[in-house]
């Protein structure tokens, strides 16, 4: 799948891994490519996105939206404070063993005191990040 802007990816790795109470910020993987054991994520539409496409559209993420909503509708309840694509090649510059890596887009955002109020509550568990994409098939050589 070649990612345009955006795209939607749901399951157990995208749960939010950090809360920072005080400040109301939330952390965690938006999406990962492959995962530390070296194998390709699949995702709930049995697509894989490539690294090269994901960090794209990361970027056209932050340059153009950085907003949040809930569930795919309504207002703006949060914005983005932190983005970072972890690709085998930063992992390489920045000295890191590249076994035991994931390789995908870790995000932090500030949101609003109702929203936040739910993921303390342990009603909002995980990123979602919705989009569109073209879909590829695979070529087999």
């Amino acid at each position: 799948m070649r990612a345009r802007h955006t795209w939607f990816v749901s399951g157990t790795d995208f749960k939010i891994a950090k809360i920072d109470e005080p400040e109301r910020l939330v952390f965690g993987w938006a999406n990962v490519t492959i995962q530390s054991d070296g194998s390709p994520v699949v995702d709930s539409q049995r697509d894989i996105i490539l690294t090269e496409d994901l960090e794209a559209a990361a970027y056209d993420f932050v340059l153009e939206f950085r907003d949040t909503g809930v569930m795919h509708k309504g207002k703006a309840v949060g914005t983005l404070v932190e983005s970072f694509v972890m690709t085998p090649e930063k992992i390489r510059l920045m000295g890191l063993a590249p076994d035991g890596q994931r390789v995908g887009w870790w995000v932090g955002f500030k949101v609003d005191l109702d929203v936040f109020k739910r993921v303390l509550a342990g009603e909002l568990q995980m990123f979602s990040i919705q989009g569109t994409a073209d879909r590829v098939e695979p070529v087999y050589a």
